[in-house]
């Protein structure tokens, strides 16, 4: 709430506004959400939960270059954080649904990660007393004896990932004013970050650290795997080939590897992959449309390093919530 640009000034800047977030979920919605979130019960065996590729621990990503589905099966791409997705308008790393709820499908119902299907899921959560009980709570237009319905359960999850709001890092505490939050060394980072030079809040706007747009930057697939074609597929457009949706920096020092491939492992190694030259990496017999803000900074050691100090400050989990001690299914929670 304490940013804000009167009249769009500062577009970018340390006083840009946020855009709008999903709002008006009850706290029993939210509650509830968060069993279903850690819930295994959600799978089509039992075995994996929304946490299970969004532990909070792992800046709720799952630490793996790509993240693994049902049957231990090795899925295409990394899992995003869910930091600030209230704020979203896109989903997923190709941009391919346009809400929460919509999201939260792909994996329930995909056959390589939850595995499970609507029927299931309905008569699973309707067999259990407890939970019958919280979407009474969490829902109290409900007439008494109406099952759980499969827009309840999008509902209750969507509710929770919205509260997961991270503002509240030592950049923030410098934006609004107590310019002591950064040290010499971050300060010099935050200014390389915005400079005409490196050009990296251009894409990673502040104060959400990212445009929310889709941008080709060519970069490397894992050794051995064809070019990932990205946001081309879902929007039918060969320019978008290979673009993927500009993340959130958000809490980046707890989500690595990083990528859609999680093909770098430090913070380090993904600044140095910018400064190394417009598409070089990119593929002999591919032809990508790389971005416009991408090309040759010829950042020096030191300013990489004063980069990475600044992407540290972004840093901020004082509303992580607490993992259930016992869920409603009976089964442990899944992370």
């Amino acid at each position: 709430m304490q940013y804000n640009s009167p009249n769009n000034i500062g577009v970018g800047g340390l006083k840009t506004a946020l855009p709008e977030i999903r709002d008006g979920f009850s706290p029993q919605q939210i509650d509830l959400g968060r069993y279903l979130f850690f819930d295994p019960i959600l799978s089509g065996n039992g075995t994996m939960a929304c946490a299970s590729c969004h532990n909070p621990a792992k800046g709720f990503s799952d630490g793996m270059p790509t993240s693994i589905g049902n049957n231990n099966q090795k899925l295409q791409r990394s899992a995003p954080t869910l930091w600030n997705v209230a704020y979203l308008r896109k989903f997923f790393w190709d941009g391919r649904a346009n809400s929460l709820e919509a999201q939260l499908q792909g994996p329930l119902f995909s056959e390589v990660e939850m595995n499970n299907s609507p029927e299931n899921l309905l008569n699973t959560l309707n067999s259990i007393e407890a939970y019958v009980e919280l979407f009474r709570e969490a829902f109290p237009k409900k007439k008494n004896g109406n099952p759980i319905t499969l827009d309840e359960i999008y509902t209750a999850i969507s509710a929770f990932e919205s509260s997961l709001i991270s503002l509240n890092s030592k950049y923030d505490r410098y934006a609004h004013g107590y310019h002591k939050a950064l040290n010499q060394n971050e300060v010099e980072g935050m200014n390389i970050f915005r400079s005409f030079v490196a050009r990296c809040a251009e894409c990673h706007t502040p104060p959400l650290f990212t445009n929310q747009q889709f941008a080709v930057i060519g970069t490397p697939e894992a050794e051995g795997l064809r070019l990932d074609p990205g946001a081309q597929i879902p929007f039918n457009d060969t320019t978008l080939r290979g673009a993927f949706k500009v993340p959130s920096l958000r809490n980046i020092e707890n989500t690595a590897p990083y990528m859609h491939s999680g093909n770098f492992k430090t913070l380090r190694e993904t600044v140095q992959f910018y400064n190394d030259g417009r598409g070089h990496a990119v593929p002999k017999n591919e032809d990508l449309i790389i971005h416009w803000h991408i090309w040759e900074p010829n950042l020096t050691e030191y300013e990489l390093d004063r980069l990475v100090d600044f992407l540290k400050t972004l840093t901020d989990e004082s509303f992580m919530p607490s993992i259930p001690e016992t869920l409603p299914s009976g089964l442990k929670p899944a992370i």
